[in-house]
């Protein structure tokens, strides 16, 4: 298996945060460190919140309920779901109070509707047809001595697939089976990588990490960074707030429209290129408007400067580099607007040879040995519940109950964005450099999240009701069709309880600022 180098656990911290226009190493945030958190507070919420940068005085302000039946694991995906979702809307809360000029409202999370959401896209219906998730020749898959797990979901990823391994390209998933099933994962892996395509093979359980937030706070030499502007009293904490986004599958447009639910403006600006898959954009385009622009066209990049001219955040989830060329590195980006807030997602960590790769939260699994550690959960007659295979061998790997690496993240990213709004409002002027990762958070389930079930503290006794999605589900009417969507799990005394608009057609609207 080719190593994916990363340094020692014990030498990168859950949150790194620098400061100056480039990186300098770790150094305290701002001038105040965040408080230690009440001995009373939940672990996962109050680490992501340290990692945000949060003040421990308001993790008091949490409180959890619901079922406790839900997302079953062998890891500890409920509790970091929930952590995630309580992170984002404490730092709603904490954005909304700065605006109101009072206290920070209660947090009050509903474990049923964090389920719920963080399977949003299996919850969805259009017109009562239910998506296909995942494609024929996306899932986990025998080699001559062991696994390896692909996705092809999009239509030029199945085409390098096959094409990497000498198939034609009207080939099914039997001859991909058999294919695959003579050669060794290590190989086919590394043939698929320079081919363009998605394949990963299935490792066991590592003992290096990832960090779960990167910070860097960036000020321009010279003068003081002129402050931001201030937001004034508005019914949402996002209100007013102007956000590109530039992100596509599940961790970053799940950020995109949890911002947009709590009042951002967000444009998502793609290439007329690179097409989107209907019901991709049917799940995650709630609250959100999108344009088409090609970068490489003069009149569409003079359009984009426009945008950016005035935004106060750009969230990027493309292969690190790849926007590099646009003159959208981060750098870059903050050079010319030095206020920005730039988020950066990608798959496998931000250092090392795999930092370049593509990769999604499936093979994220597979690589960092999630989907070994859930094999014996999964090896069921049934086959796997987010791809396919052919055959069902024992020791077949497993998957998490949800893509819970993407939506978790999702929710962190927008947690760190509402931070930042705050904080550059609140004796932290500068722009801000924030980089996330899925293997990040699948470092932080594996390595930080304790696997102990029991509840203490502000959760109390166990909750064993049976979990049903329905309450958490609504009917809304769109572009696509008639919606069946999961509800935002956000919630904070005051907080909405859907977005104000269902998602558009895809790439239809005008590339302007509301």
């Amino acid at each position: 298996m080719t190593e994916r180098p990363t340094p020692p656990a014990e030498q990168i911290p859950a949150v790194q945060t620098t400061h100056g226009p480039t990186p300098a190493g770790p150094a305290p945030l701002g001038q105040n460190p965040p408080a230690q958190a009440p001995a009373d507070a939940d672990g996962p919420t109050a680490h992501a919140w340290a990692a945000l940068g949060g003040s421990g005085d308001l993790l008091d302000r949490v409180a959890f309920h619901g079922p406790d039946t839900v997302l079953p694991s062998g890891l500890p995906v409920r509790r970091l779901a929930r952590a995630t979702v309580a992170a984002c809307s404490l730092a709603a809360a904490e954005l909304a109070a700065h605006r109101a000029g009072g206290p920070v409202p209660a947090v009050r999370i509903d474990q049923g509707a964090v389920a719920t959401a963080f399977v949003s896209e299996r919850h969805l219906t259009v017109d009562g047809r239910a998506p296909v998730s995942f494609a024929p020749h996306s899932g986990f898959w025998r080699t001559a001595d062991g696994w390896i797990r692909t996705h092809a979901n999009y239509p030029h990823h199945r085409t390098r697939l096959l094409t990497a391994l000498g198939l034609p390209g009207d080939a099914g998933p039997e001859q991909l089976a058999a294919v695959l099933s003579e050669q060794p994962a290590e190989l086919v892996q590394e043939r698929a990588y320079e081919a363009g395509a998605l394949a990963v093979a299935v490792v066991p359980v590592g003992d290096t990490v990832h960090p779960l937030v990167e910070t860097r706070i960036v000020t321009p030499n010279g003068p003081a960074p002129a402050a931001p502007r201030p937001l004034g009293p508005a019914p949402l904490p996002a209100a007013g707030i102007r956000v590109l986004d530039l992100t596509r599958v599940i961790a970053g447009p799940v950020a995109t429209r949890t911002l947009a639910l709590l009042g951002a403006d967000v444009l998502r600006i793609d290439s007329p290129h690179l097409p989107e898959a209907d019901d991709a954009h049917a799940d995650t385009g709630f609250g959100k408007r999108s344009v088409l622009l090609d970068l490489a066209d003069p009149a569409d990049r003079a359009t984009f400067e426009e945008l950016l001219a005035t935004a106060d955040a750009v969230i990027s989830g493309y292969r690190p580099g790849a926007l590099d060329a646009h003159g959208l590195a981060p750098d870059a980006l903050l050079d010319r607007h030095p206020g920005l807030i730039v988020a950066q997602l990608c798959a496998w960590g931000w250092t090392g040879p795999w930092a370049g790769r593509r990769g999604f939260d499936s093979l994220v699994q597979a690589g960092v040995g999630i989907a070994a550690h859930e094999a014996a959960r999964e090896a069921a007659p049934e086959g796997h519940l987010d791809g396919h295979s052919v055959g069902h061998p024992v020791g077949h790997p497993g998957v998490l109950p949800a893509q819970a690496l993407d939506h978790g993240t999702g929710y962190l990213i927008a947690a760190a964005v509402l931070r930042a709004l705050t904080e550059q409002r609140t004796g932290r002027p500068g722009g801000r450099h924030l980089r996330f990762s899925l293997a990040g958070t699948a470092s932080w389930l594996l390595h930080d999240i304790p696997r102990s079930e029991a509840r203490t503290g502000p959760d109390g006794p166990s909750d064993t009701t049976p979990y049903d999605p329905a309450p958490y589900l609504a009917e809304t009417d769109s572009a696509y069709g008639r919606l069946r969507h999961a509800l935002p799990p956000v919630a904070y005394d005051g907080a909405p309880t859907n977005w104000s608009r269902p998602p558009g057609r895809w790439g239809t609207d005008r590339p302007t600022w509301l």
